[in-house]
């Protein structure tokens, strides 16, 4: 039986993905079809779906920045957006009780909170697969967005540990130890290598270290998968023990949804209760664009942002999925949320494409706010007397810095997106900011009071050079621009799409690269 499961899912994952829509909408309409072909949840899917559910909170718990948590633009708007959100749902949803909708009839104040708890919070995989296939996922609304879903996904964590009412036992204050062990945790990553054994040591981190014991001193399984997380996050290769759970936990995860789909077959009540939610959604994302603007973040990064967060979220399922095995809501309620879910990721992407269009409309209308009351993470960069840009001040870049500083009298303005390689620079009296210069939003926010005359593309990845040239190149910019690249076809791709000098110079240090510029083009003038 779970070969049918399998075959249904890979088919319909794919003909979503097709449609460009997230893979979990085939998944999810799989499990209605299964169901309605008479098919059952098995055991094994159950468990494999509880694996998913796990490995998803330890993985949130690898990416947590505590730091960016205490940002109150963060935590204040995901906690207000949070609350006015639910008792919003839980209103309209009470509304549509009286109206006589007759799946709604038995439903007491609790469970019409519950509801609009479930419904309040956005997709985390939606929005990352969003910033992701249009390269904004360090932007300013791309990091505000995943901050405002990282603490999204903690209450719903917390509504996870409290909703199975478990009594802990007295050995559950040893648990206080576990950041004691956190250096012990650290030496075996660092001693796991690369490979399976990094895998199978994220897995027993995730299951044993953490879900395991938890739940052998009673307490929620998944807090303690998302706590271990917590611990290991930080270290040098938390990244990549991420990467490496990545496929495992999004296929364990297949499972869950799939079980979404074959816990209830939607009726045609709750196929019209699903598009009546879809008709509240807007609302949901004007509260989303509202906090960001009284936040006084820019209008693009408040448009941009709410467009990310425009839709309903998988983990409203994985709470309205605990809330029928509890008991409290009936499973044609879940299958009308899954809908809801589903239709949400439908509208929301085409509106995501043409967010830029949307912003450009709006801006016209809307007054932005003065450039002196800006948020301080989403302020204007200001490039000052700055003749040259090297975007990316690594060996290369800071060798060219080194070299061209005399020649132009220190007027030069050196752009890294790692907070540290900046931290180095400036505490060695260079001129270096913070930025990506492969983010579109980094372009929308630069001013200058000078005409830059030369910008040197120094990053180490051709690719990445090629990208910025492409936002550069559509800001009519006027100057000349050199690259570096590792191989000599990517020399030959970059001076087609424009500049006007490139360079192989790996075996070259960044003096050299600048004194090729130089000379080259002197030559040209």
């Amino acid at each position: 039986m779970e070969l049918i499961f399998l075959i249904a899912a890979f088919i319909a994952g794919f003909i979503a993905l097709r449609c460009h829509l997230p893979p979990l909408v085939g998944f999810l309409i799989a499990g209605f079809s299964l169901k309605f072909a008479g098919y059952e949840s098995t055991p094994l899917l159950n468990t494999l779906a509880d694996l998913g559910v796990t490995l998803l909170l330890f993985s949130i718990g690898l990416k947590l920045d505590v730091k960016s948590l205490l940002n109150k633009d963060i935590w204040g708007g995901a906690t207000l957006h949070n609350i006015i959100s639910t008792l919003f749902f839980a209103g309209s949803i009470w509304l549509l009780k009286l109206l006589g909708i007759n799946m709604l009839q038995d439903l007491a104040l609790e469970q019409l909170l519950l509801l609009g708890f479930a419904l309040s919070f956005s997709s985390t995989v939606f929005a990352i697969k969003v910033l992701q296939e249009k390269g904004e996922l360090n932007a300013t609304y791309g990091d505000l967005a995943i901050g405002i879903l990282v603490m999204q996904d903690l209450f719903a964590v917390l509504f996870l540990t409290i909703s199975t009412g478990k009594i802990p036992e007295l050995t559950a204050f040893a648990l206080f130890a576990l950041p004691l062990a956190r250096p012990l945790f650290h030496r075996l990553l660092d001693q796991s290598g690369h490979g399976e054994m990094l895998v199978l040591l994220g897995v027993c981190f995730a299951l044993v270290f953490g879900a395991g014991l938890f739940d052998y001193v009673g307490m929620k399984a998944d807090l303690g998968a998302l706590i271990m997380g917590m611990l290991l996050a930080g270290h040098r290769k938390s990244s990549e023990l991420s990467k490496a759970l990545f496929n495992m936990k999004e296929l364990f995860l297949v499972c869950f949804f799939l079980n979404i789909g074959l816990a209830e077959s939607p009726s045609i009540e709750a196929f019209i209760f699903a598009l009546l939610l879809l008709l509240l959604l807007p609302i949901k994302g004007l509260l989303y664009f509202s906090i960001f603007r009284a936040c006084k973040y820019r209008l693009r990064t408040a448009t941009l942002g709410s467009l990310t967060l425009f839709n309903f979220s998988e983990f409203g399922l994985i709470v309205g999925g605990l809330a029928y095995k509890m008991g409290w809501l009936p499973g044609e309620l879940l299958a009308a949320i899954a809908l809801a879910v589903s239709f949400s990721f439908i509208l929301a992407a085409p509106l995501n494409n043409a967010g830029d269009i949307l912003y450009n409309l709006g801006r016209h209308r809307i007054k932005e706010h003065q450039a002196d009351t800006l948020n301080p993470a989403d302020q204007l960069i200001d490039l000052g007397e700055a003749k040259v840009l090297i975007l990316g001040m690594g060996r290369i870049g800071t060798g060219a810095y080194d070299e061209l500083k005399e020649q132009f009298n220190n007027q030069i303005l050196g752009i890294d997106n790692r907070e540290d390689t900046v931290d180095h620079h400036q505490r060695h009296h260079r001129n270096v900011i913070n930025g990506d210069a492969n983010d579109p939003d980094f372009w929308e926010r630069v001013i200058t009071k000078k005409q830059v005359e030369l910008i040197l593309l120094a990053m180490p990845h051709s690719h990445a050079n090629a990208h910025a040239l492409e936002h550069i190149k559509s800001r009519n910019y006027q100057g000349r621009i050199a690259a570096i690249a590792q191989y000599n076809e990517d020399v030959e791709e970059l001076l087609a799409l424009g500049v006007d000098a490139a360079f192989n110079v790996y075996r070259e240090a960044g003096s050299g690269f600048a004194r090729h510029v130089c000379q080259q083009l002197t030559q040209r003038q």
